[in-house]
């Protein structure tokens, strides 16, 4: 029940809030086709690129990478039904670690822009080559990092009340942190990576 439903029900609008709870369901489904799509599509090209089960990069005769929308389709049910147990806690876990991945995501997004246009520099090209450059650069990514690191660590401040530190729910906050520390680091063990100098930095534009 959305707050606009309840206001139309006790204004005796009922034909009102049903269609504001059509709207809210369209809405959701939206959200959640569109969630699909972008999930499945990740899933998809990380096994095209030897990053994820070499399975899942299979294609249907229609083009549809089928075995990566059936792993994602799974857990989202595995979401719904987590609703099921614990009055919602499972809900509450999963909700943060992927909230947690959000900011961890924007973190890198800002750390590769910096370092991006660091090394272009230290390459000696020319800006003018790049069709695209942001404004204010250094100022936006470097402000981006502030802000995602502050979120991050502020998440604590979530768990403290009346003095008291909850530690389940400082857990759960932070779920989705040593999630991405464990996958990160395992791959750089598998795969032996090293952070490149700015020099040795390979800007040559990819050619699908």
């Amino acid at each position: 029940m959305s707050p606009f439903t309840i206001v139309f029900e006790k204004a005796g609008l009922s034909i009102a809030a049903s269609v504001m709870n059509a709207v809210i369901l369209t809405s959701v489904l939206s959200a959640g086709n569109s969630g699909l799509y972008a999930s499945t599509r990740m899933l998809w090209v990380l096994a095209k690129e030897g990053k994820a089960l070499r399975w899942l990069a299979r294609l249907n005769r229609r083009g549809v990478p089928f075995a990566a929308l059936l792993v994602t389709s799974a857990f989202g049910l595995l979401a719904f039904l987590a609703s099921l147990f614990g009055d919602g806690v499972v809900y509450v876990w999963l909700l943060n670690a992927s909230g947690m991945s959000g900011f961890i995501v924007w973190l890198g997004i800002a750390v590769s822009h910096y370092r991006f246009r660091r090394a272009w520099k230290a390459q000696s090209r020319s800006l003018d080559e790049l069709p695209y450059r942001a404004k204010w650069y250094p100022f936006g990514p470097v402000l981006a990092m502030i802000l995602c690191i502050a979120v991050i660590g502020g998440q604590f401040v979530g768990g403290i009340e009346d003095g008291k530190v909850d530690w389940a729910f400082i857990a759960a906050s932070y779920f989705g942190l040593p999630l991405f520390l464990a996958i990160w680091l395992g791959h750089k063990w598998k795969h032996k990576t090293k952070l490149l100098k700015l020099e040795e930095c390979d800007l040559t534009p990819r050619q699908e």
